[in-house]
């Protein structure tokens, strides 16, 4: 309830929200968050839950010549749920709808941190575990959460409900849990496990790496397979009700989680018994290994072949140009690559993450637990059975299986933020939880004692004040440092200033007509669409490939092509007013090469990017300095309408003499 509150207060301060007038806090909302909060705003505005769910799937008022299922291609299920509680429990008369909604996802984030700090807590025994995780996942939150950013982002309504599943499957993978604690833990499983994979529809890709995790735990016999197969009917259960309720969502048939999972179950049922611990069963422990890997590829080729689906094509190009693996000049796989949330991790997040002492017992943790975790296997494999009690003195910190569990899950995710930098926000808050656990566990340090063959201090005694004495000192550094920025944070007043957007959006409602079709940038559509409900050309949406090439079509405003082709791109849309941002056009910030305008510079061939490329001179200049000159023949075709510091309005005319 406190990192809630708190995270509200911060946002408080640093947009000022409450002084502010409905439009300048929508102005808030930039890019795909727009997009989301405008369906939240339609749902309020229809005049039965029904038919704002009928408007949604069957939407013709958001992108010009398009019909679009907004509910399943932007998986809008936060939004509906949103409304529905806003509208059922009365609030409309106690609080605003943007407070409300603002409101929930904060309080999802509180339940976020919760479910690291349970889970914290269930590995080492002390909430003193779960409370240096709470106090690392805040101090470095620009590194766990993309909150402060970008409130109505999916991930900030699906990764509390993963947290939750992720603490629910900790507890049931623990020896010692009695029938009704599994029993919990297991419903708890089911219902974040469906939640979260309706709330993002990149879920399934997380739990796949789940259930990878969870099979080599099972392969390895480091714990009941009963048990773990009782996890992979959830998955099961999870992507049949997501498949219905996601009006027969094509990619959960085809996800890699489907396909690993049916193998897993069919390879149990024909699992002949063999006696454990014989070389027999060693031999049939890596067949099973090689069939499952196999027949998985295998059958989601078959999947892909047979089950008519929209294969996000870019992403997989986008994944080859990013490993090296082939060369694009095309817009739309450059302008993915300049993005900073999918560059390499820099050196800034490393050194963030070690000045708040994190990365360095993150991976004092990870190296202990993963050398005592590769002791067991070979044990395991030697023949030797796993102690059902296990006590403090044993120093076998690997045997638990919900320690190697993490251990796996966190290399996993760790290699991915390696790769990706966004994909930090998957990884950074279970180095929090690991850490935590590690420092606060006598175990481990147990684990590491008798590795060092510790005489002089008994083992266990020193092993029990240090997980006391570690966390209580980097607990007290952590509040000396931190704490006071924290709380500078919330006094200090910072303020959101954009005159010249909340002038265009109020031209555009007073003076443009309601069927009118903008054109312009898909950050600055979406701010459009939110704030005056006028239809646009383009979405800030990145998962369909239809809109990726109208966005590439649309930003030829930046480039140097004539004013009759983007006269006809334009028309071609439907278009009646295109805005012209003076910020791209004189775009001077970012790393060249990496600008909109160079981007379609390399696209279009006209400078060189490699050697060998021919280079074709373009005999026009570029179309957005060269609309704002009023001269012939850009005046036959586009008409300025309106302009400000940051925006020019052009009127698309509807009767042309065309010229050469």
């Amino acid at each position: 309830m406190m990192y809630a509150l708190y995270l509200s207060a911060y946002h408080e301060r640093k947009f000022w929200f409450s002084n502010r007038q409905e439009l300048e806090r929508e102005i808030t909302f930039q890019g795909d968050s727009a997009i989301y909060y405008s369906y939240y705003k339609d749902m309020l505005k229809a005049p039965s839950f029904g038919r704002g769910v009928y408007e949604l799937t069957h939407n013709n008022k958001t992108v010009s010549l398009r019909t679009i299922n907004a509910v399943q291609q932007m998986s809008l299920y936060p939004e509906l749920i949103a409304s529905v509680l806003y509208q059922a429990t009365g609030s409309n008369e106690i609080i605003e709808p943007v407070y409300f909604y603002i409101g929930i996802v904060f309080g999802l984030q509180g339940i976020y941190v919760t479910a690291l700090f349970v889970t914290s807590w269930l590995m080492s025994g002390t909430w003193l575990a779960g409370m240096l995780t709470v106090a690392w996942f805040i101090i470095n939150r620009v590194d766990t959460t993309r909150i402060e950013y970008s409130i109505p982002l999916r991930e900030n309504w699906a990764l509390p409900y993963f947290a939750c599943q992720i603490a629910a499957l900790t507890g049931y993978l623990k020896s010692n849990l009695n029938t009704y604690g599994e029993r919990f833990c297991y419903l708890l499983m089911s219902a974040s496990t469906y939640m979260f994979m309706m709330m993002w529809e990149y879920s399934h890709y997380l739990l796949f790496l789940q259930a990878i995790s969870l099979f080599l735990l099972d392969n390895f016999s480091l714990e009941h397979s009963d048990k773990i197969h009782e996890v992979y009917k959830i998955y099961i259960f999870s992507l049949f009700l997501g498949y219905l309720l996601q009006f027969e969502n094509s990619a959960l048939l085809v996800s890699p989680l489907l396909s690993l999972i049916v193998v897993l179950m069919l390879v149990k049922c024909l699992q002949p018994n063999v006696k454990k611990r014989t070389f027999v069963a060693k031999i049939m422990k890596v067949i099973n290994f090689h069939l499952v890997c196999t027949l998985t590829v295998t059958l989601n080729i078959i999947m892909k072949a047979f089950v008519p689906h929209k294969e996000n094509e870019h992403m997989l190009k986008f994944l080859e140009v990013k490993l090296g693996l082939n060369m694009s000049k095309n817009f739309t796989m450059n302008w993915l690559l300049c993005q900073e949330s999918l560059q390499a991790p820099s050196q800034e997040f490393f050194l963030r993450l070690t000045q708040s002492s994190l990365l360095p017992f993150y991976i004092l943790v990870l190296i202990i637990c993963f050398l005592s975790m590769v002791q067991v296997i070979f044990r395991r494999f030697n023949g030797e059975s796993l102690e059902e009690t296990a006590t403090l003195e044993d120093g076998r910190i690997g045997e638990r299986p919900e320690v190697i569990y993490h251990v796996i899950h966190t290399i996993f995710f760790g290699s991915l933020a390696m790769i990706i930098e966004g994909l930090k926000y998957l990884w950074t808050p279970y180095v929090c939880m690991l850490a935590a656990f590690g420092v606060c566990s006598p175990e481990l340090w147990t684990t590491l004692f008798k590795w060092l063959r510790l005489r002089t201090v008994h083992p266990v005694l020193l092993a029990l004040i240090l997980s006391m004495a570690v966390p209580t000192i980097i607990g007290i550094s952590l509040w000396k440092e931190f704490f006071p920025r924290l709380m500078t944070e919330l006094t200090e007043l910072q303020e959101f200033y954009d005159p010249d957007t909340v002038e265009l959006m109020t031209w555009i409602k007073r003076q443009a007509p309601v069927a009118a079709v903008f054109a312009g940038s898909p950050q600055l559509m979406g701010v459009i669409k939110l704030c005056t409900g006028w239809m646009v050309t383009s979405l800030p949406l990145y998962n369909d490939d239809d809109l990726l090439k109208r966005n590439e079509n649309i930003y030829q405003i930046y480039s140097k092509r004539s004013a009759e082709d983007i006269y006809k791109i334009l028309t071609s849309y439907k278009a009646n007013y295109l805005i012209v941002e003076d910020a791209i056009c004189n775009e001077v910030g970012t790393r060249r090469g990496c600008r909109i305008k160079d981007l379609l510079d390399i696209a279009n061939g006209h400078v060189v990017c490699e050697e060998g490329d021919k280079l074709t001179y373009s005999k026009y200049g570029r179309f957005c300095h060269e609309v704002k000159i009023n001269y012939s023949p850009y005046v036959n075709y586009f008409t300025r309408v309106y302009w400000n510091r940051s925006y020019f309005v052009y009127k698309i005319n509807t009767v042309i003499s065309f010229q050469s």
